[in-house]
This record gives C-alpha cells, sequence and structure tokens, in this order.
C-alpha cells in the first residue's frame, strides 16, 4: 500500500483506552520477550548517550529507527512469532533514508520547544535542565516554572503528533518521511478524542499511580532504605508499563490504518 492509498480512521474517545487494554494482552502473552527486548533498547541507548559529544544527539535522531523494532516485533506477534531481539535492528535494514530525518526533526523540534520556554519564565528552566541551577522545592512550586513546562509540552505537541504513527507509515507503507509526517498529524487530529483519553491513562498509570506507591513505600520504610527499595519493588512495574507502551504504538497503529482487516492480536505465539 502507498501513501496515497492509505485510509485513515476515525474513533470515538474510548478506542484509547482499547488500545493500552489490547497492547497490554500482547504484551503479557509474551512477557519475557518483551522484557529483553526494552532492555537491549535502553543498553544501546545508553552506550549512545555516553559517546562524547554526538552521543546526546544521536540518541534522539536514533529513537524512530529503533521505533520499527518494537513495530516489527509487535506484527510478528500477531501472526504466531515471538518478539525476538534481532528484530530490535529491523530498522537499519528498512527505508533508513527516510527514518533518520524523522529523528532529525525530533531532535530540532524538542529543542525548539524546550529553548521557547525562556520566554515565559526568563530561562529558569533551561538553566535547571543545563544544569546552571538545581531544581529546588522553590523552583517546582514556581508558577512561572510550571508555566514554561506546559508551554514547552504545547510547543512539542505538533511535532510529537507528527512523528507518532511517522515510522510505521514509512515502513509498512512506503512513505516518504514527508508523507509520514502528514498522514500521522493528520491521523492524530483526527483521533484527539482517543489519543486524549490515552494520554490521561498513561499520566495516570506511569505517574500518579507510581507516586503514589513510591510515596507509600518510603512512608513504610525507615531511613536511606526508602529510595533503594521503592526502586527494587517498582522495577518490574515500569518496565512492563513502558513494555506495554511500545506496543500500544503499534496497535493504535494497525487500528487506525489498518481498520478493514481483522487484528489477529489473540493468536497466541508459536513454539520455538
Amino acid at each position: 500500500m502507498t501513501a496515497a492509498e492509505v485510509t485513515i480512521t476515525r474513533y470515538p474517545a474510548a478506542r484509547g483506552v482499547v488500545w493500552l487494554r489490547e497492547a497490554y494482552a500482547m504484551f503479557s502473552r509474551a512477557r519475557p520477550q518483551w522484557v529483553m527486548l526494552l532492555l537491549l533498547y535502553y543498553l544501546i541507548m545508553a552506550i549512545v548517550d555516553a559517546v562524547p559529544l554526538i552521543g546526546q544527539l544521536a540518541v534522539p535522531i536514533l529513537k524512530p529507527v529503533f521505533a520499527v523494532g518494537f513495530l516489527a516485533a509487535a506484527w510478528g506477534q500477531e501472526r504466531g512469532k515471538r518478539p525476538e531481539l534481532r528484530q530490535l535492528f529491523q530498522g537499519f535494514r528498512a527505508n533508513l533514508s527516510a527514518l533518520l530525518p524523522l529523528g532529525v526533526l525530533l531532535l530540532v523540534g524538542v529543542t525548539l520547544a524546550i529553548l521557547a520556554t525562556a520566554l515565559v519564565d526568563g530561562g529558569a528552566l533551561l538553566d535547571v535542565l543545563s544544569g546552571k541551577t538545581h531544581l529546588d522545592e522553590e523552583a517546582i512550586a514556581s508558577g512561572s516554572m510550571q508555566r514554561a513546562m506546559l508551554f514547552g509540552a504545547a510547543c512539542a505537541l505538533p511535532v510529537l503528533l507528527a512523528l507518532w504513527y511517522a515510522p510505521a507509515l514509512v515502513v509498512f507503507h512506503d512513505c516518504s518521511a514527508a508523507q509520514a509526517l502528514v498522514l500521522s498529524l493528520r491521523a492524530s487530529l483526527a483521533n484527539w478524542r482517543p489519543l486524549a483519553i490515552y494520554g490521561l491513562l498513561v499520566g495516570f498509570y506511569g505517574v500518579v499511580l507510581p507516586g503514589l506507591a513510591m510515596a507509600l513505600i518510603a512512608a513504610l520504610t525507615p531511613g536511606d532504605a526508602a529510595l533503594p527499595l521503592a526502586v527494587v519493588l517498582m522495577m518490574p512495574y515500569l518496565l512492563f508499563f513502558v513494555a506495554t507502551l511500545h506496543v500500544s504504538d503499534y496497535v493504535s497503529y494497525r487500528d487506525i490504518f489498518h481498520a478493514a482487516e481483522k487484528p489477529v492480536a489473540a493468536a497466541a505465539p508459536s513454539t520455538p
């Protein structure tokens, strides 16, 4: 299917719940494989990030390339295969010339959004992010810094929506980078209601719930042992949650761009 033949399906708000539920179901049927895939990804990103001068620039540029690996693993699982570590590198064997510009856009877009926060707080957030000042309770409570964070997020949102489905469109539809960005933005705007519900659920399960759990652990654990214990206890949950988010990228893409096809997510992976 080419870019000209792509059909975008619009869904009601409740579909955002379905995406997360189906993604978790897929993850649950191949939990060890998804966790290993996720750990390998973060290990590679940590190594790249540690490279002097170019590491911090390379990480966002490579994100869309590695996103293809998770998409390929989910696509294969729907067809009876188990996610494999080698699939993480599928993006390097796909349309790399279109995927790399997506990463450059991510880098430039997020950087400009962060720089734009200076218009709101006079550069206070930039000073914290650059390490010139430390983030303390006073800074967190500052209304100007909170407004700057919201303003930066609003500035970054169009770029993030344009990139949301772009890697999948490049690989599965053979779109150019420009075509993928336009189609992804159109699909995201058409489905802003389910994406908003999806975002609220991600905020609840990824921020509110872990925050409450860690606060409870800290209240019940004396002394300096509270933080290490909280990290150890919450790590499996966070791994499962992040892996589910990666699967949900594929689930929502398939739902929006392949609505006429019968999903086979219920199929169990084949025995190796």
